[in-house]
């Protein structure tokens, strides 16, 4: 009696998951994607003939699919618009593969979106401003493209932000005012692009910011006294940039440092409480990909 009992929930556990009916919306921007992206040669590809709860890296709740993780699984090509028809994606991970092209305006559709990872792809372009719509994201990481352009004033609305990384593309311009906005944010990286003008005096907002990577730039004016105010802060890398002064630097608790990176030519600088041997090297340079366009 009880292994026919154990027997009946298996099946109808299983009943319920072939059931799964995923709308036909969703379903065509999948199969979009996929065609798009040269799915035949992905290194895990789909069944297109079985229920979009079994294929690869797709997980469905409620009918609906909530994550894609294809994460270094050969995807080459361009993300295509109806992309932003699955508007109940929680967690998208493109990131490792050999995507191009820019980014459609309608992933601003995709307003549940929490995790957006797509680094190390040949994504080109400006950064759309519609990013500043994903209102729920908390991770968005994108370094290791080709962006170019400014960074959008509108991402300072992304208020529950806690990383941003767009490390090694080739943005320019100033660092927007606005990312002082970003109360939650614990880790901004932005090193090795060609951002000017001075660190915004707003950063000194960022209090839950543990790690500030913003090395490789051509970045200048003071290091923005309220730097002192940032005391979650253990990483902070701010070398190879064309800084006025750095005397700032030393109202900060240097101690609560793990990694602590800058041009060291200012002699007059006088940090009385650092321990240089506790500090390393942050491995911040990411591989250059060959086949730059």
């Amino acid at each position: 009696m009880k292994n026919t009992l154990i027997l009946f929930i298996v099946l109808l556990s299983s009943s319920f998951f072939v059931s799964a009916k995923v709308s036909k919306a969703e379903t065509k921007a999948l199969i979009d994607f996929y065609e798009s992206t040269n799915g035949t040669e992905w290194v895990r590809g789909w069944d297109l003939d079985a229920p979009v709860t079994q294929w690869y890296g797709v997980k469905v709740e409620n009918d609906h699919v909530v994550e894609i993780n294809l994460f270094r699984n050969n995807l080459k090509g361009v993300l295509p618009a109806s992309f932003g028809k699955l508007v109940h994606l929680r967690v998208l991970n493109l990131a490792f593969n050999g995507l191009t092209g820019e980014l459609p305006e309608t992933i601003a559709n995709l307003e549940n979106l929490e995790v957006l990872k797509i680094e190390m792809n040949r994504f080109k372009g400006a950064l759309p401003a519609s990013f500043g719509e994903l209102s729920n994201l908390k991770e968005l990481t994108a370094f290791n493209n080709f962006f170019s352009g400014s960074i959008p004033e509108s991402m300072g609305q992304l208020t529950k932000l806690k990383v941003l990384n767009l490390s090694s593309n080739n943005l320019k311009g100033a660092i927007p005012e606005a990312l002082g906005k970003l109360s939650e944010l614990e880790s901004l990286g932005l090193f090795e692009n060609t951002l000017q003008g001075s660190i915004p005096r707003e950063f000194g907002k960022l209090v839950q910011l543990k790690e500030l990577i913003l090395a490789n730039n051509q970045l200048d004016g003071e290091i923005p006294a309220e730097f002192s105010q940032l005391a979650s802060l253990e990483i902070l890398q701010i070398q190879n940039n064309k800084f006025n002064s750095l005397k700032n630097l030393e109202t900060m608790n240097t101690r609560q440092f793990l990694v602590f990176d800058y041009d060291k030519g200012d002699l007059k600088l006088n940090f009385k409480e650092i321990d240089f041997k506790k500090t390393r090297v942050a491995e911040t340079k990411f591989d250059d990909d060959p086949d730059q366009d």
